[in-house]
């Protein structure tokens, strides 16, 4: 469909009634507009033309349709119009601006000293500083106040809102954070104990305006230990069941959960499943400190964007990919996969530096191991048992091999359930939908050929030749 398209039309061919009911009956859903300089002397033309005045009654109604129809006016302000046009005088417009417009009561006098007594007393409320002027005319005698005495509360706003005032009255504020009560506003302190969490989500996409499903990534800040969970919305009738599943999916105690400021976590709702779950510390993420949330962020590139790519993934399919993750891909990260953790290496000034020696690299399982006495933290159902069976299931290569086995079907499913809908959705159009489309198309080809083969190689188009135009408005009205 063209948009925007400007037409220049030529009505001195329309000559009888005939013309113009043709004319309004092939243009019903297209709109016009004469300018507004050209208004008055269109309507002239038009009455004068067809006669108006000796015409009947069902023919005034085709003319005035008409004049409806290209001017833009009202039916009303028509007739008013075409009242005036039959008179001898030309038909102009009688309204304009009054030379004196409405004497001001308030000079510029006024205002500045409206700025001046906001200014003395830190810009009181209306009705006080009303008062205040009141009781300097009154009380004191100041006679610079005598106007301002009797303005009404609401005349004393519009003043403040004049330019002079605000020059003389412009104030900056900084802009005052909005704080809620939910959450602890700092950074996880662990002390070397696993439990504490950091969380973020990551988007799957757009198409056409459709948003994907959501991924929710929760790491131990001490071990690396890591679940990911999958929703269809991040609201919390999806993202609150998903997140107490994923949240119980870990073998040790949950003592703390740091997210960033999105209020998908700080809500009540989120605050309530903590409070049930017995979860000590709710903490949130601070201004200016992008360290405080940077292992769950890096963890969305790494283990997320890897498994699952930047493409939309459309929310229908959450159940399969969360299923994917709970039973292949968690426990791949947790029991296989090796990560490199950090020794802090003090210097003798007091400062002090992280480095990844290549003899701390294991799997979050074995960080969880190593640690003082790792019993205490374990769930009271969960044994190192039933972990060591886990973890010795089968070797990492497997695991992997199964994970990609596994991935790849997932994605084959979406794919062809993807395809099969969108080919629904074509068989559904109607016939003449196909048609257009296969006309644009051809027709675009045509156009792009004949550009390309008539046109030497190597010669610029110029924006006003006539091959180059056709073919951006074919491009840009398909």
């Amino acid at each position: 469909m063209m948009r925007g398209m400007v037409i220049d039309m030529n009505d001195a061919q329309l000559h009888t009634l005939d013309q113009l009911r043709a004319f309004l009956d092939g243009t019903v859903a297209i709109g016009f507009s004469v300018d507004a300089h050209e208004r008055y002397d269109f309507i002239t033309r038009i009455l004068r033309r067809f006669g108006y005045a000796r015409l009947r009654r069902a023919d005034k109604g085709v003319v005035l349709r008409f004049l409806g129809r290209v001017s833009g006016y009202s039916r009303s302000q028509l007739t008013r119009l075409v009242e005036r046009g039959r008179q001898p005088a030309p038909l102009v417009k009688r309204y304009r601006a009054e030379r004196i417009g409405f004497t001001r009561t308030y000079t510029d006098a006024d205002v500045l000293l409206l700025a001046h007594t906001d200014t003395l007393h830190g810009t009181l409320s209306g009705p006080a500083t009303k008062k205040l002027m009141e009781r300097a005319f009154e009380v004191f005698g100041e006679r610079r106040y005598e106007r301002l005495a009797t303005i009404s509360v609401a005349h004393l706003y519009n003043l403040r809102k004049r330019s002079g005032y605000q020059r003389q009255r412009r104030v900056w504020i900084k802009t005052r954070p909005v704080s809620l009560p939910i959450g602890e506003r700092r950074a996880p302190a662990p002390n070397n104990r696993p439990g504490y969490l950091r969380v973020d989500s990551v988007h799957q996409g757009d198409l056409d305006g459709i948003k994907g499903l959501y991924h929710i990534n929760a790491v131990d800040c001490v071990t690396q230990y890591e679940a990911v969970a999958t929703c269809e919305r991040i609201s919390e009738a999806f993202l609150i069941p998903v997140l107490e599943e994923l949240l119980v999916s870990f073998p040790f105690a949950i003592l703390g959960f740091h997210v960033d400021n999105g209020s998908e976590y700080i809500n009540r709702h989120v605050a309530e499943l903590l409070n049930k779950l017995l979860i000590e510390e709710f903490t949130k993420s601070r201004s200016r400190h992008s360290n405080d949330n940077a292992l769950a962020e890096s963890k969305n590139g790494a283990v997320v964007r890897k498994h699952f790519g930047y493409s939309h993934i459309p929310q229908r399919f959450a159940t399969l990919v969360n299923a994917l993750s709970s039973e292949h891909l968690n426990p791949n990260q947790n029991f296989l996969r090796p990560c490199l953790f950090a020794e802090t290496i003090t210097y003798a000034k007091g400062r002090s530096r992280k480095r990844y020696p290549y003899k701390l690299m294991m799997t979050p399982y074995e960080k969880f191991q190593s640690l003082p006495k790792p019993e205490q933290f374990l769930k009271p159902e969960v044994t190192f048992e039933q972990l060591d069976a886990h973890a010795t299931a089968m070797s990492d290569n497997v695991a992997a091999q199964r994970l990609n086995n596994a991935r790849t079907m997932l994605f084959k499913t979406i794919f062809n359930r993807s395809k099969t809908a969108a080919t629904t959705r074509l068989q559904n159009r109607p016939a003449q939908a196909h048609s257009y489309i296969g006309n644009d198309c051809l027709s675009l080809f045509q156009c792009i050929f004949t550009w390309l083969t008539v046109r030497p190689s190597g010669d610029r188009v110029k924006s006003g030749e006539k091959g180059g135009l056709n073919l951006r408005l074919m491009i840009k009205d398909l």
